[in-house]
């Protein structure tokens, strides 16, 4: 028989090759047709009596990504569809059939009575993790890019496949529940050290490596299902599991606040599947998926983080008739932290950078921000010290603006101020070369007022870049009234060079995240003006889903930045464009207690010298609050649904 996406080749001695190879795509995904044909192969190799044992493997450069995440948007419409039609039961069934699908084809794989081995080259993350999790002996090829794990929590889901029930089997349970909350991918050393992989051997060695375990007698019965085995961490009940489970439940609820049901699926599917014979802990893992698949929570991260994420790295918003092109050569105007870093990404992906600041001891110190960067990397073992000599050669810092006139880009991130970016764009302007594109790193200003300085608009946009550079993926394009298509392209083209992920916003003051973050701390301010506890604003703020507070995150941003973007506003607009109280409590703070945030040490909180304890909220905070609200008499849902709303 033959089939689309894999290639069976039988040798002499009775063990068939399955090269997993989907036609016209560069990476194998687990879809409805691989599935299908999967189970197959499984059923048809179990009934062969010619054959000894099967290796699997990919034609692919990795062995695959995982599956299809659109297939499991069908799922849930299927669902929608069924529940109006024939009632919630069979909508119910129906999604649980197709979940537990996958689950029952590899387990087929471990009690088919023929060995099975994973030939594994390259990348394999989630599903097709757990493909090779149920082969008997699992093979990895030396290569230092592959890596292995479950990353399904990161879209809102989990290792719906068996991933929840062989992981513990393998390995003790607080192993296995760090790689399956946190879905980070291990390499091959850590995986080896686990014991999820059992052999790391030379590319060119793979499968005869896998072919010689099978022929050596390689047992076709996975090690839970061999009379007397004992769960890796001891049983749920027993000492261990008694101190680690309760422990492992407050954890969660520390560190999500509920937020993530699919993070507390994982722990009950541990939890009660360690309890379970094998089939029925992956009948119990199905159940839950099923529940987390149809839940809003994993809705909402599976549109955002990877539907709307793949049109992105498909081009989405960049303009059609602009070539595609690649920036050879970049100026960053501003030496400081966001421009050193800007540069220091820029280098890292290929670009020659030109760090232009007001003296040459200025842009000498940017660059000493890249060689720091370098230094920590190399001394971690993270990169190689040819590669950040390499990189570091690459960056050339200089007063000098004439060096912009060959650049393809040039990137401003000056301070915030009208006037200091003026006096920026009238030194660049008549540098720049003939096609070059400028673009403003500012964070509030906008895009369409910064214009004006600029002779030809259509060559103006914004590019806004996070702080740390080095870890915010996100960068916003702001395109202004007369902005053009070249210079959007332009940005989207360089923006994926480096590796972020860009949205395209219009233009407005604050563009849109941080339109978003000061909505968030601006109704923080509201809500102590009420004379809500400040630990309660704290509290909520991560109880609605935030990562900090709202008093907290005004404190890593500077609240003495606050002030200023406050002041901008209000000079640009007129003082009907802020809150008198917000800007009360903003000049009482900065101005008369001389509390500017982390950065000096003092801000809504206190923050300790570094490695003498945590930070704590400002003990005399309370003192600027003219009324106190009694906290029991607070609706926590209502506080958090402010904060939501806004």
């Amino acid at each position: 028989m033959s089939y689309r996406n894999f290639k069976i080749e039988t040798d002499a001695d009775g063990i068939a090759l399955v090269t997993w190879d989907i036609p016209g795509k560069s990476m194998n995904v687990l879809d409805e047709t691989t599935g299908t044909e999967l189970a197959a192969i499984v059923e048809a190799t179990a009934k062969d009596a010619a054959i000894r044992g099967v290796v699997i493997t990919s034609g692919k450069e990795a062995f695959s990504g995982g599956a299809d995440l659109t297939m499991l948007g069908d799922i849930n419409r299927k669902h929608v569809e069924i529940l109006k039609t024939e009632g919630e039961e069979a909508a119910n069934k129906y999604v649980f059939d197709e979940v537990f699908r996958l689950s029952q084809i590899l387990r087929k794989i471990e009690k088919s009575g023929k060995p099975w081995v994973a030939a594994i080259n390259g990348l394999v993350l989630g599903g097709a993790f757990e493909l090779t999790l149920a082969c008997h002996y699992r093979v990895a090829s030396d290569n230092p890019k592959t890596r292995l794990g479950l990353p399904e929590i990161k879209v809102g889901l989990f290792p719906g496949g068996g991933g929840t029930q062989r992981l513990p089997r393998m390995m003790p349970p607080m192993e296995a529940m760090q790689m399956l909350l946190k879905g980070d991918a291990i390499d091959l050393e850590k995986a080896k050290a686990l014991g999820i992989v059992d052999a790391i051997v030379p590319a060119a060695d793979l499968i005869n490596t896998a072919k010689e375990w099978i022929k050596a007698g390689g047992k076709a019965v996975a090690r839970w299902d061999e009379k007397g085995f004992e769960l890796p961490g001891d049983a749920v009940y027993s000492k261990v599991g008694s101190q680690f489970f309760p422990a492992a439940n407050a954890f969660l609820r520390r560190e999500t606040y509920g937020n993530y049901p699919a993070a507390l699926a994982i722990v009950q599917c541990v939890y009660e599947g360690l309890q379970l014979p094998m089939d029925a802990a992956l009948r119990v893992e199905s159940r839950y998926f099923s529940k987390i698949l149809r839940s809003k929570e994993a809705a909402a991260m599976i549109r955002s983080l990877f539907v709307s994420m793949q049109e992105l790295n498909k081009g989405a918003r960049r303009p059609q008739n602009v070539p595609p092109a690649k920036v050879k050569k970049l100026a960053v105007i501003g030496a400081g932290f966001m421009g050193a870093s800007i540069g220091f990404v820029s280098a890292q992906s290929g670009i020659d950078v030109i760090l232009i600041d007001r003296d040459q001891g200025s842009a000498d110190k940017g660059k000493g921000y890249a060689k720091a960067a370098v230094d920590a990397l190399v001394s971690k073992g993270r990169m190689a010290q040819g590669r950040g000599d390499a990189i570091l050669g690459r960056i050339t810092a200089t007063p000098d603006y004439e060096r912009i006139s060959d650049c393809d880009l040039v990137i401003e991130a000056v301070f915030e101020d009208r006037r200091v970016k003026a006096e920026t764009y009238a030194k660049a302007q008549p540098l720049m070369g003939e096609g070059a594109i400028f673009a403003s790193n500012t964070s509030t200003l906008p895009i369409n007022s910064l214009a004006e300085e600029w002779k030809d608009q259509s060559k103006f946009i914004g590019i806004h870049f996070f702080s740390p550079v080095e870890k915010m993926l996100l960068v916003e394009i702001i395109v202004g009234k007369n902005t053009g298509d070249v210079a959007l392209a332009t940005a989207l083209d360089y923006v994926r060079q480096i590796g972020k992920t860009p949205i395209v916003v219009n233009d407005s003051r604050g563009f849109f995240a941080n339109r978003c973050v000061q909505r968030y701390i601006s109704e923080g301010y509201e809500m102590f003006k009420e004379g809500i506890p400040p630990a309660m604003i704290e509290n909520v703020g991560r109880m609605a889903g935030m990562p900090v507070g709202p008093l907290s995150l005004n404190d890593e941003i500077a609240i003495d930045l606050s002030l200023k973007i406050l002041r901008a506003t209000e000079a640009d607009i007129g003082p009907q464009a802020v809150d008198p109280d917000d800007k009360a409590l903003l000049v009482e703070m900065v101005e008369k207690r001389g509390r500017l945030g982390r950065k000096n040490g003092k801000g809504f909180y206190e923050y300790p010298e570094k490695g003498k304890g945590q930070k704590r909220l400002w003990p005399e905070l309370v003192s600027l609050q003219s009324r106190h609200r009694d906290p029991d008499t607070l609706d926590v849902e209502e506080l958090k649904q402010r904060f939501l709303v806004v």
